[in-house]
């Protein structure tokens, strides 16, 4: 029964993690529709592609947010594990000003922010346990191509993106 606690944990910063993802799937319900309507570059990412990857980086979140709980707790690592909800929130808002506001600049905009709140968060998380922040450098590197995609569909798209 001693690990019962850190399973909880677990369970707790994926419930959370993927909480914040429901929160922007909400934004994101007709998404396959507007992404169709979308002028696309070459180099945008087929639509299918977006559910799966979001999944992992999500889980990968949770389990990197859990591991950072688990070695320091929240008096240990509460400024990276305040940064991590941050970011989750920032990534929410996302889905909202793009695909229900369809308001271009602001999610470019709000991209870059995220950008930055995910380096801090990375820095924090690597402070108290390496793995987790090792963990979120693949959500960082999709955030990145996310900012490029952003940017050129409101390039491409400026009737349709505000």
């Amino acid at each position: 029964m001693p690990n019962v606690p850190h399973v909880l944990g677990l369970v707790l910063w994926l419930a959370v993690t993927f909480a914040a993802a429901g929160v922007g799937g909400a934004a994101s319900a007709n998404a396959g529709a507007f992404y169709g309507q979308l002028q696309r570059p070459g180099w945008a990412p087929p639509p299918w592609l977006f559910a799966p990857v979001w999944t992992v980086l999500y889980l990968m979140q949770g389990v990197a947010a859990w591991q950072v709980w688990r070695t320091a707790g929240f008096r240990g690592a509460s400024v990276p594990l305040a940064l991590f909800l941050v970011q989750l929130v920032a990534n929410a808002l996302w889905s909202w000003l793009f695909f229900a506001w369809r308001q271009g600049a602001w999610a470019l905009a709000e991209i870059l922010v995220l950008w930055v709140l995910i380096v801090a968060t990375i820095a924090g998380f690597w402070r108290v346990q390496p793995l987790a922040g090792v963990l979120l450098v693949p959500y960082l590197l999709w955030v990145t191509s996310a900012a490029a995609l952003t940017q050129a569909l409101w390039r491409l798209n400026p009737r349709l993106l505000g």
